[in-house]
């Protein structure tokens, strides 16, 4: 990075200069408020049916994935757990 652009503390910016500079951010900051709002007011949300029903759907999935991994982990285990008992006599 070039010298010119660090901060200087000892420079003294002109008072013009710092209240066009936070005009400028202000209104940086109100257009993206607007812009904002004017992207939500384009979102499509969903009916409470709809979001009622991929909740349920999330639900049933998450049940399956937990029991699909407890089996996974009780075959582990016991594979463990009998390579152990061999190994021991």
């Amino acid at each position: 990075m070039s010298e010119e652009k660090l901060d200087q503390p000892n420079v003294k910016i002109p008072e013009g200069k710092k209240d066009k500079e936070k005009k400028k951010r202000k209104s940086r900051i109100a257009r993206w408020f607007r812009e904002m709002k004017s992207e939500l007011k384009k979102v499509v949300w969903p009916t409470p049916k709809q979001t009622m029903n991929q909740s349920i759907i999330v639900l049933v999935i998450m049940v399956i994935s937990a029991v699909a991994v407890w089996i996974v982990d009780q075959a582990g285990t016991y594979i463990v757990n009998t390579l152990i008992q061999l190994g021991g006599k």
